[in-house]
């Protein structure tokens, strides 16, 4: 348990801290639109990929499945943009309580999510290449959407003044 907590958890922890901190500096946007806009991404790039490899119906019926994943995510960074675009203390303090409960409360299912995630892909074999593609393409999905997911939920939240641009030009030499 500590192996894996060591070498494998909390290196993944501080991977996604380092993602929320560098999202939050080079955009100025608040943490948490982070994993939607990561979430829409990946389904524009199966979309492409799709388009690519896919023709008539199984092309609509894969666009369909991809744009349906999409909504929750859509509608979550359409909902957070309605909302001021303040990040302080105490949205810092919020997210920081949040992801320690995370942290603690969900480890086990954050490894059971790695460990499928992993192994996923190798299960994605059929006779039929379009039912191939499909499973491969869902398969693609969830390992790059849900351990992102768990892990940036349970990420430390970056400091409320990285992303100010006044503060960190105050503080530049040269």
């Amino acid at each position: 348990m500590e192996w894996i907590n060591r070498y494998i958890d909390q290196p993944l922890l501080d991977g996604a801290a380092t993602g929320l901190r560098t999202w939050h500096i080079v955009s100025g946007q608040p943490p948490e639109r982070l994993e939607p806009t990561w979430h829409v991404a990946v389904l524009s790039l199966l979309l492409i990929a799709a388009e690519h490899f896919l023709r008539g119906s199984e092309l609509m019926l894969s666009a369909s499945a991809l744009i349906m994943l999409a909504v929750p995510s859509v509608w979550k960074l359409l909902f957070s943009m309605r909302k001021t675009d303040t990040y302080g203390r105490r949205e810092y303090a919020l997210l920081r309580t949040y992801a320690f409960a995370k942290r603690e409360a969900e480890w086990s299912v954050r490894m059971t999510v790695l460990f499928l995630s992993a192994s996923l892909p190798f299960f994605a074999g059929s006779a039929d290449t379009t039912v191939a593609c499909f499973v491969f393409g869902a398969s693609i999905w969830f390992v790059l959407t849900a351990p992102v997911k768990f892990y940036l939920q349970a990420a430390e939240p970056p400091e409320p003044n990285e992303g100010d641009r006044s503060f960190r030009h105050g503080f530049e030499f040269g």
